[in-house]
């Protein structure tokens, strides 16, 4: 595994040209607000209405539906709350683990990630890169994942600080 497949950007990730997005999801995959109505919105009524075909998955777990009309061939849906409550660190760790699982099922080769759990859910921004960027190194440490590229598409400044000082503090930790 190599720093370089970690890769983060400012801005939305309904934009991303990667083959799979992943939705900051609730487990009913119901496509509310924030990430999730973001890509209901751009993505069109084809994946909600995929979703309401897959119905409820636990906690924690990942589904995958077709991206609509978004440039992203997938959207997978990372649960790590169920509707109108609050994301805890093991679901986040959870659903970031079977997100990439899911990528490699359908070996897809880049994946998208937004900071999960941070907006409506209420998750902490630090501990949320702190999670998502270790679940995410130590996937792609396995050599067994057919990913070459994963980019957290981060939607604000605070955000990408968030994501770009943690990838810092984990190089500086890998160097001494």
């Amino acid at each position: 595994m190599s720093e370089e497949q970690i890769e983060l950007r400012l801005g939305d990730i309904t934009e991303v040209e990667a083959d799979a997005i992943v939705n900051a999801a609730n487990n009913q995959l119901q496509l509310g607000g924030g990430v999730a109505g973001a890509i209901r919105r751009k993505g069109g009524p084809s994946i909600q209405e995929e979703c309401d075909r897959i119905g409820t998955i636990p906690l924690g777990e990942a589904a995958v539906t077709a991206a609509g009309w978004l440039k992203a061939r997938y959207v997978i849906h990372a649960a790590s709350m169920s509707l109108g409550h609050q994301t805890s660190a093991e679901n986040l760790v959870a659903s970031t683990r079977n997100s990439l699982l899911r990528a490699d099922e359908h070996k897809l080769k880049s994946i998208a990630f937004p900071a999960i759990g941070t907006g409506v859910a209420g998750f902490p921004i630090d501990e949320c890169a702190r999670l998502m960027l270790a679940a995410v190194r130590q996937h792609l440490a396995s050599g067994e994942s057919s990913l070459e590229k994963v980019i957290f598409a981060l939607y604000d400044q605070t955000a990408y600080d968030a994501f770009a000082n943690e990838l810092g503090q984990d190089k500086s930790e890998e160097t001494s």
